[in-house]
């Protein structure tokens, strides 16, 4: 089984617990971004992954759902963000950088300027990791969509004199959580190591959220964010798939399916039948 994995703060509740040995991992596990996870994951490079939520959507003939598993909010995320020169309703003709490690925040900003702000900006890609950022300042650019630890690292700097929390902007529109990641099997992978590697991360993710504490610890010394910073914005976050997340989820295929970005299709779950 090949297991792929997110390298930032977000998904470190789930896999904290194989990285200490308490749950069994499996003998390959690939660190990546999350968009470049979406790839290894659609070239059968990797059995099973957390993936941008919106890889499933674009072609969920060739994956299963991993149930009661997922990265979302419900309200502000923190990690995903628009930072701005000035306010999102003005950014009509602007150029608007965006991050190359994700593609579900891509099109939630799509939606959110046609369909909330009513502006159509110039999109352009950048690379935006926390090492990124200070070559930014000499981009032209009149905002930038940042992900994962490097959004956390720029909402601390105050560069940007407007910060618009993506997940937040989500719920007030529609008054549901957003799912960003969740965690999909090939169709062809075998499916009894998939449910195994599956059990193997709920009890992985079950141990993370009881130690929140000791991650936000470990996270601040790596990245050199403070504690309270990654405690909070950990807290944040749930790590379930619940009856109200997928209807977040349905509502966000919806909207793309609608606007033409992606297909128009059902979800498939993982199932032990």
């Amino acid at each position: 089984m090949r297991l792929g994995r997110i390298p930032w703060i977000n998904a470190a509740p789930v896999y904290a617990a194989m990285d200490r040995g308490i749950v069994s991992a499996p003998q390959t596990v690939v660190s990546a971004t999350a968009a470049e996870l979406n790839d290894l994951l659609a070239a059968g490079e990797l059995d099973l992954s957390v993936v941008s939520a919106v890889e499933y959507a674009r072609d969920a003939a060739a994956y299963h759902l991993l149930p009661d598993l997922a990265i979302s909010c419900d309200g502000p995320v923190h990690s995903v963000a628009l930072f701005s020169k000035r306010p999102v309703t003005e950014l009509q003709g602007g150029t608007v950088l965006r991050t190359a490690s994700s593609r579900t925040s891509h099109l939630l900003l799509e939606l959110l300027c046609r369909h909330r702000w009513c502006v159509s900006p110039n999109f352009v890609t950048a690379r935006a990791e926390a090492n990124d950022l200070a070559g930014l300042e000499s981009l032209p650019h009149d905002a930038v969509l940042v992900i994962g630890d490097a959004a956390l690292h720029l909402r601390a700097s105050g560069i940007y004199p407007v910060c618009v929390d993506l997940g937040a902007a989500w719920k007030d529109w529609t008054g549901l959580p957003f799912v960003f990641a969740v965690w999909a099997a090939r169709r062809d992978t075998d499916r009894a190591a998939a449910l195994r590697t599956h059990a193997q991360l709920k009890r992985s993710r079950d141990w993370g959220i009881t130690h929140l504490d000791v991650i936000a610890e470990e996270a601040s010394d790596r990245t050199g964010i403070p504690r309270s910073t990654c405690r909070a914005y950990l807290g944040d976050l749930d790590y379930q798939l619940s009856y109200r997340h997928l209807a977040g989820l349905t509502e966000f295929f919806g909207r793309l399916a609608k606007d033409g970005l992606v297909p128009d299709g059902s979800l498939s779950f993982l199932t032990a039948a």
